[in-house]
């Protein structure tokens, strides 16, 4: 059940950092309603599902399925000191959380993967790298709080590592275990597109992390990052075609998130050139790329997490109203995100109609309790 309460609340989560943007909030806080309360637990809650999967291994202890909930509170702490409604020094004390619920989640995966039957999946390994840049992120930014001076360069290295080392390589390994299942077709090149990319995604996620220090690496991390990207959904098309891949609410929402995380690499690399604010880049990066990989994803993970086990007519039932009209979800956070970036202000009514819309899609989806089991 905390997978499903992880997966609501961060959809709860997202609506609030757009009601916190609308109202004028700290851009800070509104970053961090969307990161550190919604996103960060559901991911945690996301690897604790994934790795046994990778591993071959049985399902996580209970105090691994509790991390997500320190996270989160340690994220509404974060929420409240940066919208001024909490003293400083609970800052730092949501940092050294976060910190210690890394390194056990890091430290259980590593334990799995040794303990694994054979060879773990390439999969594993990009955990362990976005768990990685996870740490160095909170490290970075404690770093700045208590070394006032460099806050300014290290405030950039963390938002970097969070973003697109954080979350972008956890989505992008889960991505390629995640869109055959969606599809229920086979993808032979996957494990070795994933062994060959890692190292030139992390090439890519230092670059972007020390571009505040050295400007020049902004265009060799986004021709890093970018080309992965571009080679992962070059993959997807050539494999399966667009009439698979937009024929499917779900799997056509994570492949827009694809096309977002691009756009928003396009856009850190216009930002590095001194061409695009940074503020609209983050924005986009929540819009373009946030917010259709979890709709995406939960359309098709929540079924299974409310119904486990062998496909049932509930669950068939759950995910086919959860998929319905995914794709124009997608749109909406894509244009949405786009003219956010372009600068028109009513721009985020049209994320903020996709989020509400797929949240009244999760309320209408629920099933009677204990329905449809085999």
């Amino acid at each position: 059940m905390i997978l499903i309460y992880l997966g609501c609340t961060a959809i709860a989560a997202f609506a609030l950092a757009l009601v916190l943007g609308f109202m004028g909030a700290a851009p800070a806080a509104v970053a961090h309603a969307a990161f550190a309360i919604g996103a960060l637990p559901l991911i945690f809650a996301a690897m604790s599902h994934f790795v046994p999967v990778l591993t071959r291994s049985g399902g996580a202890e209970p105090g691994i399925h509790r991390l997500p909930l320190v996270l989160q509170a340690a994220g509404v702490a974060v929420v409240a000191v940066l919208a001024g409604w909490a003293p400083g020094w609970a800052l730092h004390g949501a940092l050294v959380a976060g910190l210690a619920a890394s390194g056990v989640l890091m430290s259980w995966a590593i334990r799995r993967g040794r303990a694994s039957l054979g060879k773990p999946h390439p999969g594993l390994a990009w955990y362990l790298a976005a768990l990685g840049c996870l740490a160095l992120a909170l490290a970075a930014i404690l770093a700045g709080l208590l070394w006032p001076a460099a806050y300014g360069a290290l405030r950039l290295v963390h938002l970097h590592l969070n973003t697109l080392g954080f979350i972008g390589l956890t989505a992008l390994g889960t991505l390629h275990v995640l869109m055959p299942t969606v599809l229920g077709k086979p993808d032979p090149r996957a494990a070795l597109r994933l062994r060959r990319q890692l190292p030139w995604a992390l090439g890519g996620v230092a670059c972007a992390a020390l571009a505040g220090l050295v400007p020049w690496l902004t265009a060799l991390g986004a021709g890093l990052f970018g080309g992965v990207v571009v080679h992962t959904l070059w993959g997807w098309w050539r494999g399966w075609g667009p009439a698979a891949l937009f024929g499917d609410g779900a799997a056509a929402s994570l492949f827009g998130a694809g096309l977002g995380l691009l756009m928003v690499v396009l856009a850190g690399l216009a930002h590095g050139l001194g061409w695009l604010p940074g503020r609209p880049a983050v924005a986009g990066f929540f819009v373009l790329f946030l917010l259709p990989l979890v709709s995406g994803a939960l359309a098709q993970l929540l079924p299974v997490w409310r119904f486990p086990g062998p496909m049932s007519p509930a669950r068939a039932a759950m995910r086919a109203r959860l998929v319905r009209f995914g794709a124009l979800r997608a749109g909406l956070f894509l244009l949405g995100g786009g003219l956010m970036m372009a600068g028109f202000e009513a721009a985020p009514a049209l994320p903020a109609a996709g989020v509400r819309w797929f949240g009244v899609a999760l309320v209408r989806a629920r099933a009677p309790a204990g329905g449809g089991r085999a």
